[in-house]
């Protein structure tokens, strides 16, 4: 139970300091210009809360505590690339799909962007959780 709290935190601290970072870089030149006229005029706070507690919950069952067990930080980056862009993909193009107006320059910035968040989460936080235990270990 330690091991599977001390992933999450490692990679939602990862997840949620990368992805604030490009999403204050990005939102106005890519997000706002494509998206404009179908964005809400403010954030929904609830709503992405819940979306990062369950992606970082998957992020650290389906990749993290795999990674761990393997010993093995490619693990973590190669399948979370991989998750990530799944994810990313199925947001992306169901709303390519459906919403009049949606970007395909935002499909591709954002798939891109969700599988090397996801990769750099589920490796930082494979990082942090080794980093962790090793010191725990000397003590």
């Amino acid at each position: 139970m330690k091991t599977f709290a001390t992933t999450y935190l490692a990679t939602a601290f990862v997840m949620l300091g990368l992805d604030s970072l490009w999403l204050t870089l990005t939102s106005g030149q890519l997000y706002h210009t494509q998206l404009g006229a179908i964005l809400l005029p403010e954030f929904a706070v609830l709503p992405a809360s819940v979306f990062y507690l369950i992606y970082v919950l998957g992020l650290v069952v389906l990749v993290g505590l795999p990674a761990l067990t393997a010993g093995n930080w490619r693990y973590a980056a190669t399948r979370g690339g991989m998750l990530g862009c799944c994810a990313y993909a199925t947001y992306d193009l169901t709303n390519q799909a459906t919403l009049k107006g949606w970007s395909t320059v935002v499909t591709l910035a954002d798939m891109a962007w969700g599988t090397a968040l996801s990769a750099a989460a589920a490796t930082g936080a494979y990082v942090i959780v080794r980093a962790v235990s090793a010191r725990a270990k000397r003590r």
